[in-house]
C-alpha cells in the first residue's frame, strides 16, 4: 500500500546571483539554485542585481529552474537585473514566462510593466 509523504514547503527562498551568469559560471549556479529548489518554495526570487551579464546558458538556466519550479508547485522571479542583464532577458522573451521585477519594484510580466506584488 502506498503511502501519502507530507513535503514541507518553504513560502520563499531567495537566491544573490554575483558575476556574470555564463556557460562558465552556469554548473556552480545551477548547484545553488539546486539547493534552494529542495526546499520546495512556493516562490524562489533570483536578485541578479550583482549580475552585469546573462548569456544563452544562463538563459537556458532560469527557463529550466522556472520548469522544475512549477513542476512542484512553485514559482520563480527575477529581481533587478542590470539593463545589459534585461535586454538579453527581454530579446529571449524570458519577460514573457518568467516575472521580471526591476530595481524600481516594477513587475514585467508578458512585456508588460505593472507594480511590483
Amino acid at each position: 500500500m502506498d503511502e501519502a509523504q507530507a513535503v514541507p514547503v518553504v513560502p520563499l527562498v531567495e537566491v544573490r546571483v554575483n558575476g556574470d551568469l555564463n556557460a562558465q559560471s552556469a554548473p556552480g549556479v545551477n548547484d545553488m539554485l539546486e539547493e534552494a529548489l529542495a526546499l520546495h518554495p512556493r516562490r524562489l526570487v533570483i536578485d541578479l542585481a550583482g549580475c552585469e551579464m546573462i548569456d544563452a546558458a544562463g538563459i537556458l538556466l532560469l527557463l529550466d529552474t522556472h520548469r522544475r519550479a512549477m513542476r512542484d508547485g512553485g514559482s520563480v522571479a527575477l529581481r533587478s537585473p542590470s539593463a545589459r542583464a534585461q535586454r538579453n532577458l527581454r530579446l529571449a522573451k524570458v519577460d514573457r514566462v518568467l516575472q521580471v521585477i526591476g530595481a524600481d519594484g516594477t513587475l514585467t510580466l508578458g512585456g508588460t510593466q505593472q507594480a511590483a506584488l
